[in-house]
């Protein structure tokens, strides 16, 4: 019969081996506010505050993320989030990349209001470089309504982040069980919880049972491919956008320039088309140095290239598959780094 010694070493290195073995991966939770965070006069009614629940509260509604990950929280801003600003995008992009790259948790949930969560996953998609997964959560009904919502995306964004499988595929939105790229992510409905989808693209994949599934990965540049950094930037370019319209006024457009906006995104008709008095004042803006871009406040399809407006001729930028909004966060990073029309055209081809 063989007898095996047993010495502190052989007991230290078992211990270690069961510590490592039992170690949860870390997830810091940012909270933003948004009506995840909101509050209702009654557990039935329909209007209610954002941003009134701490990010405490939040993680204690959810216990069960504590059985599948180590996770802590931090309240950066409790605000609605039409209330979000260039400000709040500059500090949240410097502290994902702190976490991920400096602290080296495993991946960040970011508590996030539904109005404007597709502009603050792609402006975080272009400014944050890891290839750790990022997920924006939120909630189409308060915290204190009957059936909320919140908790069950909370549940879902960190099941995604523990999950191996997250890795690389960036920036997301885990919205009613569905997971959504920054690119594609797309608010459709005022208030029903499926408000979400994935524009062209389609959703990235889902969440059941606790576990992602992705049906493809990022389509553009992200991440650790992106050109964009924030980490030194105090302020972002000003850039505004011009809804079209028939008969559409012009005023809006001058109001801009007057203002000294750097950059001004049309939200045209059909196919990124302007209304003929905001062309003439759009090709003035132009050539004084205020960059242009075409986009369309049309739900689906492309802002394309020389299509019915010669931008090669004029140097505008058309969007191609940005919507306005989106392409207003583009053409703010891109001012950051150039003014040249056809540099700027590339990044829109690339992003």
């Amino acid at each position: 019969m063989r007898i095996f010694k047993i010495t502190s070493l052989t007991v230290m290195a078992l211990v270690t081996a069961t510590v490592v073995m039992a170690q949860k991966p870390r997830i810091r939770i940012v909270a933003t506010g948004g009506t995840i965070a909101g509050v209702s006069a009654s557990a039935t009614s329909s209007a209610y505050g954002a941003g009134q629940v701490g990010i405490q509260t939040l993680i204690e509604a959810v216990p069960q993320v504590k059985d599948i990950a180590d996770v802590s929280g931090e309240q950066l801003v409790n605000i609605g989030s039409q209330d979000m600003n260039d400000e709040v995008w500059l500090k949240l992009a410097r502290r994902v990349n702190d976490l991920l790259n400096k602290e080296g948790y495993d991946g960040v949930l970011i508590t996030h209001g539904t109005d404007t969560m597709e502009e603050t996953a792609y402006f975080l998609s272009l400014t944050v470089h890891s290839d750790k997964p990022v997920v924006l959560v939120g909630a189409m009904r308060p915290s204190t309504a009957i059936s909320a919502d919140g908790p069950a995306n909370l549940y879902n964004g960190v099941c995604t982040l523990v999950d191996p499988s997250s890795k690389g595929h960036g920036v997301m939105a885990c919205m009613n069980n569905e997971l959504f790229e920054a690119k594609a992510l797309v608010k459709t409905h005022t208030t029903d919880c499926a408000a979400f989808k994935g524009g062209l693209y389609g959703e990235m994949g889902y969440v059941y049972n606790g576990r992602p599934y992705f049906l493809h990965t990022p389509v553009a540049k992200q991440g650790m491919t992106s050109a964009f950094n924030v980490d030194n930037v105090t302020a972002l370019p000003k850039v505004g956008i011009v809804y079209g319209y028939a008969n559409c006024s012009p005023l809006p457009m001058q109001a801009f320039v007057n203002a000294g906006f750097d950059g001004i995104v049309l939200a045209g008709v059909g196919d990124g088309n302007f209304y003929k008095d905001v062309f003439d004042v759009a090709l003035k803006a132009q050539n004084g140095g205020i960059q242009i871009v075409r986009s369309s406040r049309v739900p689906f399809g492309p802002t394309n290239l020389n299509g019915e407006v010669d931008d090669a001729r004029y140097h505008f930028v058309a969007s191609l598959n940005l919507n306005p909004q989106k392409a207003r966060i583009l053409l703010m990073l891109a001012l950051t780094k150039t003014r040249d029309w056809q540099t700027i055209q590339q990044y829109f081809n690339e992003y």
